[in-house]
């Protein structure tokens, strides 16, 4: 591991290559991304049972699939897209169908989604309104958009970077602060593809945090928040109504 962080440093900040050299990480316990297994199990909350057969559930910036078992039973065709082939190669050991592809350029039909989840995604894209239209375009009318992302804040920035990567509770350079969004923004830009979104804050609980950091071991998890200002989660549905 050790190796693999000195590597990882030489890259530039949010380089997706960073996410091949952690890929033994997705599924570690206790691991390096233990807590996007948290904020899966919490954007999973979200989604309600399929309201037909066959719906399909686009995870867009899939990784390694930390979503799937947190749908089993809810009636999803879970189609994974990420832009790596080695998180996605893990995801499809999940049972993921794992497509191949850019956020910003989704290889999947108009509006063939009942669901499209955006988790821990949009804080990564280096062009934010083509995402927002891809996710919206993708979406079928009616169909539910769930996202989760980081503020743009002076808080956020040195939670998730200065403190989260000194005291180890994320890989070093996998953020890049200046890709960070404010929710008035992400919701105007849904706006513009028929898609009203409403947010709201979230965090992890503070006895998960220390469990993991002093411990390395798994068990928190994400809970609402009246704040905004590091984390939030969105829920939004497209203009018009399910077929």
């Amino acid at each position: 591991m050790r190796a693999t962080l000195d590597h990882m440093r030489s890259m530039a900040r949010n380089d997706p290559r960073q996410y091949d050299e952690l890929a033994d990480q997705w599924w570690r316990p206790g691991g390096g991304f233990e807590l996007l297994h948290w904020l899966a199990a919490a954007r999973a909350a979200l989604i309600p049972p399929a309201r037909r057969t066959g719906a399909v559930l686009v995870d867009a910036g899939c990784g390694g699939g930390l979503l799937a078992p947190h749908l089993d039973g809810k009636g999803y065709r879970h189609v994974g897209v990420d832009l790596r082939r080695e998180g996605l190669r893990v995801a499809a050991g999940h049972g993921v169908r794992a497509v191949n592809g850019d956020v910003t350029a989704l290889p999947i039909a108009t509006g063939a989604a009942d669901v499209v989840a955006a988790g821990e995604i949009l804080e990564h894209v280096t062009d934010l309104p083509a995402t927002v239209a891809e996710l919206s375009r993708v979406l079928r009318p009616g169909g539910l958009l769930v996202l989760d992302t980081v503020n743009d804040t002076a808080l956020s920035r040195f939670i998730t970077i200065t403190a989260g990567e000194r005291l180890g509770f994320a890989p070093p350079g996998l953020h890049d602060s200046s890709l960070f969004v404010r929710p008035r923004r992400l919701i105007e830009e849904f706006a513009r593809h028929g898609v009203r979104v409403e947010v709201r804050g979230a965090r992890p609980t503070v006895t998960g945090l220390l469990r993991w950091r002093l411990l390395r071991r798994g068990g928190g998890r994400i809970v609402p928040s009246g704040l905004t200002t590091v984390l939030y989660q969105g829920t939004g549905h497209k203009e018009g109504e399910l077929s």
